[in-house]
């Protein structure tokens, strides 16, 4: 009666043995594919960068920043298309943060799970999926066929449109990782409540806030396609917001597209750009975040 206890006790040792084994083989598998996979992430992305940079930098001259877009080997730049580009997405983001801010605020801390809530987190997130070239179409046909004519006001519209849902989402996210004890503490100095949201809340997710702001400016910063139906591009010098304005996505889009080898240059000196700017733009404002917690 006893050889089968005595069986049974000297196999433990090496079942588990066995399981140690096993567990070392698979962790050592998932970290090999992690690492795989990263490896493949970094491959693809610095693939991107060197061909921008390969391609790009013989095209960078003085040039490209003074002149506007001319014809085929008429040593044309992209002056207009730069400015242009700044002009649409910084009136974007000024439209576009604002309300997705105080959309989130109020999903966060007044909606909570209301019926209003829920619709407005449904159509914010319907907009976050949307294709893009509808958002260019829906504005296309509110802003620029009743009025007669393309503009820089409707492609800026077109991105706000874009950039909105992508704040909403963050701001919502971000103030409901801000802990309640902080709401509480200013409550109980006697502070009201929208004092203790924009003074304690919005701080203290200010560095979540921003990266929301940057993701919306990446998104909106290479879109082409809202702007064909409503900016849809100039080839000459124009800082008035109420008519046909260039911006780069679009002239990297015409571009691309021609048989032209100087105007092929310029597409992906133009593509190098809207890179490099974006990076900029991230690596300022997260170094100034860093730099503000300390």
């Amino acid at each position: 009666m006893t050889r089968p206890i005595v069986s049974q006790t000297a196999d433990r040792p090496q079942r588990s043995g066995v399981l140690a084994l096993r567990r070392k083989m698979i962790d050592k598998l998932a970290t090999g594919m992690s690492w795989l996979a990263m490896l493949i992430v970094v491959f693809v992305l610095g693939s991107i960068l060197w061909t921008l940079l390969k391609n790009g930098l013989p095209g960078l001259t003085l040039a490209l920043f003074t002149h506007s877009m001319g014809a085929p080997g008429a040593g044309g730049g992209l002056a207009n298309a730069i400015v242009g580009s700044l002009l649409q997405t910084g009136l974007s983001i000024l439209l576009g943060a604002p309300a997705g801010l105080l959309t989130g605020i109020f999903l966060a801390e007044y909606g909570a799970n209301t019926k209003l809530a829920r619709t407005v987190r449904f159509v914010s997130d319907m907009l976050l999926s949307a294709p893009s070239i509808l958002i260019g179409l829906f504005i296309y046909m509110v802003l620029v066929e009743p009025f007669g004519h393309f503009s820089g006001f409707s492609g800026a519209a077109a991105l706000s449109l874009m950039a909105m849902p992508i704040i909403v989402r963050t701001t919502e996210d971000m103030l409901r990782l801000v802990p309640v004890s902080m709401r509480e503490a200013g409550i109980a100095l006697g502070a009201a409540k929208w004092r203790v949201i924009l003074f304690i809340c919005v701080r203290a997710a200010r560095g979540g806030i921003m990266t929301g702001v940057l993701l919306a400016i990446a998104r909106v910063a290479g879109e082409t396609a809202p702007l064909l139906f409503t900016s849809l591009g100039n080839s000459e010098w124009s800082l008035d917001m109420r008519r046909p304005m260039a911006s780069l996505p679009v002239a990297i889009y015409q571009y691309a597209g021609s048989a032209y080898q100087d105007w092929m240059q310029q597409a992906w000196t133009g593509a190098l750009l809207v890179t490099v700017g974006v990076l900029i733009i991230n690596i300022v404002v997260r170094v100034g975040i860093r730099g503000g917690r300390t």
